[in-house]
């Protein structure tokens, strides 16, 4: 991995569903020749300048993810969701449990790879004026989202495991912005989406 400056900020990505529509576990399939939608989604905030980034796999993922010894830096952990079934609320919580510091946090689903430095970017720019920034396309919201420093310390005292994301994230003040990127409104959730877009 490049030497990176640092931003104040860092990333989670959110792996832990079974996928079982897929058939296999999302973050190892092949992004390209070389790398896997984890690896996309590592390098990419890596090469930001995440301080922190933060892996939330259930346990079958964790055993093969510690099995293909994928290419990472030394600043991501694994965390291990032992309730994959209590949705993504509970792994957000979780993620940001783990982290050393509370500052603003990129949030993305491995179900999206598509992850580029351009949006990024973008979201970082409005980070001190909301709660919760998400990229959009023609007003449609995509991801990642970002989260504020004040959510992510609400995410970690937060008493209840079991809420809906949108209900939690309701409260605070949102942002929609507009990005040139159709590619933030895709999830890659079965096989049949995954021959669509990657021709492997």
């Amino acid at each position: 991995m490049q030497v990176v400056t640092q931003k104040n900020i860092s990333a989670i990505i959110l792996s832990a569903g079974k996928s079982e529509r897929m058939g296999v576990p999302k973050f190892s399939l092949r992004f390209n020749t070389e790398t896997t939608f984890l690896e996309k989604l590592i390098d990419e905030y890596h090469s930001f300048g995440c301080n922190e980034i933060i892996v939330v796999l259930n346990e079958t993922s964790a055993v093969l993810y510690h099995q293909l010894k994928l290419s990472v830096p030394s600043n991501l952990r694994v965390v291990i969701n032992h309730h994959p079934e209590w949705e993504r609320f509970y792994s957000l919580k979780l993620a940001a449990l783990a982290l050393n510091e509370v500052k603003p946090v990129f949030v993305s689903n491995i179900d999206n790879p598509f992850l580029n430095q351009e949006t990024l970017d973008i979201l970082f720019k409005e980070v001190d004026n909301f709660d919760y920034i998400s990229p959009s396309f023609k007003g449609k919201g995509g991801h990642p989202f970002l989260l504020s420093a004040k959510v992510i310390n609400e995410l970690k005292t937060e008493k209840q495991d079991q809420i809906h994301l949108k209900e939690f994230l309701g409260k605070y003040s949102k942002k929609l912005e507009e990005v040139n990127d159709e590619k933030i409104l895709l999830n890659i959730n079965t096989m049949e989406d995954y021959s669509r877009f990657f021709n492997l």
